[in-house]
């Protein structure tokens, strides 16, 4: 059924190979639902509505795959992506899976490894590029260690830089217009995973040679993993100019990364963070890096997508009533009153200024009497969340 809450192309949601076509397995039990093909996964999105797929490379080309396979998956996909009018926003790299990769990637310490990483990196790039992705993801789940006495920290940094340097200048080299964008987790599947948080990757870019070219990916239970504030760092990324993907889902705090349907667990979190991005207008991909229940055979896997968009919109609409809503607006300008008497010390300093605010007096005992109606304003936002607010 088509209604306002239907995606359309211009909403850029994306899913990942990964996530509509995994088959249930877990660390505790088998299979559940049969394997998809990669163009099967292509035609699955379409029939839900979605705007585009991303993949690992491994996703779309099994690693042991032979040439005259590689060649007729490419075939089949590329011939899905014709039929539905999908499109490849992003692309990444398997560095987890493979037991060459047990003690990382771009920081094990076997040199032999870090080069293996190197290579399938760079030919992983060209698959991208190859399809259309624009941006390219960094997640190092094995970038970390379970006893510190396995590996200095400071080396892995080095290891770490110096590889993502390389790739930036293989870019450059291949005249790729690619945006590269790093994705932090504190941990899972390594006891702790180096530059855990968006905040410490979005630090380490700025010692890379080609910071312009690099960027961050946050999810939304990576840092609710780390008990953060979701909203907080994607917003520092785009103050930076750094929000160049986003991987959305949901999580309760405290627990293994569960991945939930967008807005499943902390349907508030979600609100804000959709507000976020709409007031900002954030023009990237909507990605969900999502998976559905075990429980789901491929008709609940459909329910799941759909639910990922459609709750997406929803907040959407429900952002959009909250900043029209007229007691919520008034809130607001009572809690941001100006009466203009700090204007003589705004802007940038200057010894006038600061000479005059070190003489200026301020009623403490006024400032700290003032009361500020954050009680009234959140649960308006509950309200609105609740539809009982028209």
């Amino acid at each position: 059924m088509s209604d306002r809450f239907s995606p359309k192309p211009e909403d850029k949601f994306t899913f990942g190979l990964w996530t509509v076509g995994n088959v249930g397995r877990d660390p505790f039990g088998a299979a559940v639902r049969p394997f998809m093909t990669p163009a099967q996964i292509v035609y699955f999105l379409g029939e839900v509505g979605a705007y585009g797929v991303n993949f690992h490379d491994n996703d779309l080309i099994p690693i042991d795959a032979t040439p005259a396979e590689r060649k007729q998956i490419l075939k089949d996909f590329k011939q899905a992506l014709a039929d539905t009018g999908l499109v490849v926003p992003m692309a990444t790299t398997n560095l987890f899976y493979d037991p060459a990769f047990k003690d990382g990637a771009f920081t094990a310490n076997d040199p032999k490894v870090r080069a293996y990483a190197l290579q399938k990196t760079m030919h992983a790039m060209d698959l991208g590029v190859e399809l259309g992705a624009g941006v390219y993801v960094f997640w190092g789940g094995r970038e970390g260690v379970e006893t510190d006495a396995s590996k200095n920290p400071l080396d892995a940094g080095k290891r770490f830089r110096d590889a993502l340097n390389f790739l930036c200048e293989y870019a450059l080299d291949q005249g790729y217009k690619l945006k590269l964008a790093l994705e932090a987790k504190p941990n899972e599947p390594r006891g702790d995973i180096y530059l855990a948080t968006t905040g410490a990757m979005l630090a380490f870019i700025e010692t890379l040679e080609h910071p312009e070219m690099v960027g961050v990916n946050p999810e939304v239970a990576h840092e609710q993993m780390a008990g953060l504030n979701f909203l907080h760092h994607v917003a520092q990324a785009w103050d930076m100019g750094k929000l160049f993907h986003i991987d959305l889902n949901d999580q309760a705090f405290g627990r293994y990364d569960q991945d939930y349907r967008f807005g499943a667990v902390n349907l508030k979190s979600a609100f804000f963070l959709v507000k976020f991005l709409e007031d900002v207008g954030y023009s990237g991909s909507r990605h969900f890096d999502a998976h559905a229940f075990r429980t789901e055979d491929y008709e609940g896997v459909k329910d799941f997508a759909r639910g990922c968009m459609r709750t997406y919109l929803i907040l959407k609409e429900k952002a959009a009533q909250w900043n029209q809503d007229e007691e919520i607006q008034t809130l607001l300008q009572e809690i941001l009153a100006d009466d203009g008497s700090t204007d003589a010390f705004k802007g940038a300093y200057t010894p006038q200024k600061a000479m005059a605010l070190k003489s200026a007096s301020f009623d403490r005992v006024a400032l700290g009497s003032r009361g500020l109606p954050y009680e009234r304003l959140d649960q308006l936002t509950v309200e609105v969340l609740l539809g009982v607010r028209y």
